[in-house]
């Protein structure tokens, strides 16, 4: 009998088309806004392609 969580074949496909996504779209890593940025992109994806901007700016 297997034990503990698994991930869905879902949840597998949805975050590769977010990072096929976000990378597509420019979301890269460079500093933590970027960070932020490209996770938002990754799990947000849908919003990405109806255009709708998700970086992050966290100072000056």
């Amino acid at each position: 009998m297997r034990r503990g969580r698994s991930i869905s074949l879902g949840t597998v496909l949805y975050l590769i088309i977010g990072l096929v996504v976000a990378l597509s779209n420019g979301y890269g890593i460079t500093d933590l806004s970027s960070l932020l940025s490209f996770l938002l992109a990754l799990f947000l994806w849908p919003l990405v392609l109806l255009g709708i901007d998700l970086n992050v700016n966290l100072g000056a």
